[in-house]
């Protein structure tokens, strides 16, 4: 994100404007990595980024996912680009990495935590038992800009806390 803002920003003229920006940006990912050293324990996280197919989070959702404290149990899905490649042909995947948080961005669709807990099984997953499932408008998180950190990290960082509060 950091590197597109400089690029665009010298793109366009406005190199200086993309430089101050992009130490804004960073600052704000330094907060929440620095909030996130304090936590009891590291959640798991799963971030749903489509409900049917089931697909895993993209490469800057799962790091923001670290940032804020968090681990991506698909991080190793993360590194593909395309949603196709990113699909979880089978629930029991999600069960047997047990995330104990839950974040849906569907996509411009609203996040519907009740089709969450009625997946076959899902009632064994912690982030369903103890009703961590949390939704992040993907206007917030799911576009590679700013936003993603300026509204997406925030969210993220609030949610880990919120479930560290309760651990």
């Amino acid at each position: 994100i950091l590197n597109m803002v400089t690029t665009l920003g010298a793109l366009v003229d406005k190199g200086l404007e993309a430089s101050k920006l992009c130490e804004t940006l960073q600052q704000r990912l330094s907060e929440a990595e620095q909030l996130s050293k304090n936590l009891p324990r590291r959640p798991r996280v799963y971030f749903e980024e489509w409900h049917e197919p089931m697909i895993s989070g993209i490469g800057w959702a799962s790091e923001l996912i670290t940032l804020a404290g968090g681990d991506d149990v698909f991080s190793e899905l993360a590194t593909k680009h395309g949603a196709k490649e990113r699909i979880i042909a089978d629930g029991a995947e999600v069960i047997a990495r047990a995330p104990d948080i839950i974040i849906g961005s569907w996509c411009g669709r609203k996040f519907q935590p009740e089709h969450v807990r009625t997946r076959p099984g899902w009632q064994a997953i912690p982030a369903v038992r103890d009703d961590q499932l949390h939704e992040i408008k993907s206007a917030d998180i799911l576009a590679p800009g700013p936003t993603a950190i300026t509204r997406g990290l925030v969210q993220l960082s609030g949610i880990v806390q919120r479930w560290a509060s309760t651990a």
